[in-house]
């Protein structure tokens, strides 16, 4: 069986131009296109004569199901499980709209789905989970295993996000991997690729600051030190996270005092003002707003990636005057950053090379494969392919499965 995506062929091969097309929605069209939901089962086999029926299913079908039984490793070519991928939340921290419940994230979650089987072609089903508990979020899966390849964790909360992934990734022997964080993070890494050479920096020796310290924030902080970039300061909403302030001291064992021992190399204090002085690049993931007297505190030809959606933390015509390339998450203004350009991608890059887990290097290559792409017509407007772009998907997943291949 596959995953069948009811989403509007147009919406989703058109080519990059129409990518940056600003299109007003409806109400109306927007239910009209959810009746029913996104997702539908379709046979992959034809079942139109007793003969169909036979092969398909009972008696034939015993002989496949005697095949694993006494080979279970046979489970993952003559069953759609090893190119299944789960989308897991307990809909905590859905899109902008906060802890709405599982049955509310649904949607969402279905469009993740589709997603998966049209830029990636695999396979997706969402499961929305009625806990919090991250323990029974883990049982559930485990208890699942044998009926999926990979888990996609979604919309989850922080901090708790970071010790399901954790655990997870403990518990289960396939890929594992919250979107939120990574996914974000691994674009970030390419548009700030583009983003550097089109301002004439070198990336290693950029000062970042990322404003917003949960999940994407905390992922996108540790890719760039991955990276090579050494000079990260990191904000939430106490000001700059630093080893010596009381509540990050308090409490070593959380993400935030973590990050506090890694970044932040000259020892910042203060809020904003204090981290944009003399800074070469904002990456804003949280919902704060960034006021424009902190512009003017950057470096000339600075960099701002202002990805809070649908609400940017500074609009792209008021950074447009004191930077020299901005991008957000929204497609209508230039240089979307999406987690559509790396999760597919990444998925099936694992999947095809029979990885167990996602690591940092595979992440690496997602970003310098993204990277590579936009290279030939780099330029302030175009640090990134558009997500619609077809060769994106393929291009990620070859080098996600040679980074396999080479660890």
């Amino acid at each position: 069986m596959s995953i069948e995506t009811i989403t509007s062929a147009d919406s989703l091969s058109d080519g990059p131009a129409s990518a940056e097309q600003s299109t007003v929605l409806t109400d109306q069209e927007i239910f009209e296109a959810h009746q029913g939901g996104k997702l539908s089962i379709a046979s992959t086999v034809p079942l139109a004569s007793k003969r169909d029926l036979s092969i398909a299913y009972t008696p034939g079908v015993a002989q496949v199901s005697r095949a694993i039984h006494a080979e279970p490793e046979l489970a993952k070519t003559l069953t759609w499980a090893q190119r299944l991928v789960v989308v897991v939340s307990d809909g905590t921290a859905v899109l902008g709209l906060g802890n709405i419940g599982p049955s509310a994230s649904l949607p969402v979650m279905e469009g993740k789905s589709a997603l998966f089987k049209s830029f990636g072609d695999l396979d997706s089903i969402p499961l929305v989970l009625n806990t919090t508990d991250v323990d029974e979020i883990i049982e559930t899966l485990v208890r699942l295993r044998p009926s999926f390849g990979a888990v996609n964790l979604e919309d989850i909360s922080a901090p708790r996000c970071f010790e399901l992934e954790e655990k997870l990734i403990e518990a289960l022997d396939c890929p594992v991997m919250h979107d939120d964080q990574h996914g974000t993070a691994v674009v970030v890494l390419a548009a700030l690729t583009g983003a550097a050479k089109v301002t004439g920096r070198e990336l290693e020796g950029l000062r970042v600051v990322v404003s917003g310290a949960g999940a994407a924030g905390i992922a996108v902080a540790e890719i760039l030190l991955t990276a090579g970039i050494q000079d990260v300061v990191l904000l939430d909403s106490r000001g700059v996270i630093n080893k010596q302030r009381a509540d990050i001291a308090a409490d070593p064992a959380t993400k935030k005092a973590q990050m506090a021992q890694r970044s932040n190399p000259r020892g910042i204090t203060g809020g904003p003002g204090e981290a944009l002085l003399g800074a070469d690049v904002f990456i804003g993931v949280s919902s704060s707003q960034l006021a424009e007297e902190h512009l003017k505190l950057m470096n000339h030809s600075s960099i701002v990636f202002a990805l809070s959606n649908p609400d940017p933390e500074v609009l792209p015509e008021v950074a447009s005057r004191y930077a020299a390339v901005v991008a957000t998450g929204r497609s209508d203004f230039p240089n979307q950053i999406n987690n559509v350009l790396a999760f597919p991608g990444i998925f099936r890059g694992a999947l095809d090379a029979g990885a167990r887990r996602i690591t940092p290097a595979m992440k690496l290559a997602a970003a310098r494969a993204i990277a590579e792409l936009a290279e030939p017509e780099l330029s302030a407007d175009y640090i990134v392919p558009s997500p619609l772009d077809p060769r994106v998907a393929p291009a990620v997943s070859a080098a996600v499965a040679a980074a396999v291949e080479a660890e």
